[in-house]
């Protein structure tokens, strides 16, 4: 019988600083966000006040639904109008920044840490993710550590997407592959904005 090389008892995460004591963390887990995550609470504005007080920075008029994860607050910034869609895990080990008019879709996923599969001890991984001006990560879709959606650029629904997805473009499926550009019209009259979206 063949002995598997992976040793998981040997795992040290040691190095790792989440950034804030281990009673701000047991705030956060106990109170925090349950708070954040309650259906009963329809305020967004009371969800923005929650993440502040716990170190997040954020901007002016942003839109976070019910059901929203956020591992670490104090590791997320936020721009201005932004949305935050239902059930999305912002699974924040290290900074999660979003530009302003950003858009995460219900059941996002943005991961910030991994594990090094060629390392015996299955060391831990960190990078942060960044989606810049005008971005959209679609439902359900995956974004893994390191990834910069450009500004404008979209992260189709469902897909999962590694590294960078140049600005205006359009990524879908696994692994997420160029489908076309974002088009956005000019618009003259604010009930007919649309984007074109695959």
């Amino acid at each position: 019988m063949h002995m598997s090389e992976v040793r998981l008892q040997t795992y040290d995460n040691s190095w790792y600083d989440p950034g804030r004591s281990v009673v701000w963390r047991a705030a956060w887990l106990l109170l925090g966000l349950p708070l954040l995550r309650a259906f009963w609470i329809p305020s967004s504005s009371l969800r923005v006040s929650l993440l502040r007080l716990f170190g997040s920075r954020i901007g002016k008029r942003v839109v976070i639904k019910p059901g929203v994860t956020v591992k670490y607050p104090w590791h997320l910034v936020v721009g201005d109008d932004c949305w935050i869609g239902e059930n999305s895990w912002i699974d924040n080990l290290t900074t999660v920044q979003l530009g302003n008019n950003v858009c995460i879709s219900q059941g996002a996923y943005l991961c910030t840490g991994n594990h090094d599969w060629s390392d015996p001890k299955f060391g831990l991984m960190i990078a942060p993710i960044r989606l810049m001006d005008g971005a959209w990560a679609g439902a359900k879709c995956i974004l893994t550590p390191g990834t910069t959606l450009g500004e404008g650029a979209v992260a189709g629904a469902g897909s999962i997407v590694a590294g960078q997805v140049p600005e205006y473009e359009i990524y879908a499926g696994n692994p997420a592959v160029f489908v076309k550009r974002r088009t956005i019209r000019s618009v003259a009259n604010p009930r007919e904005t649309e984007v074109s979206v695959p």
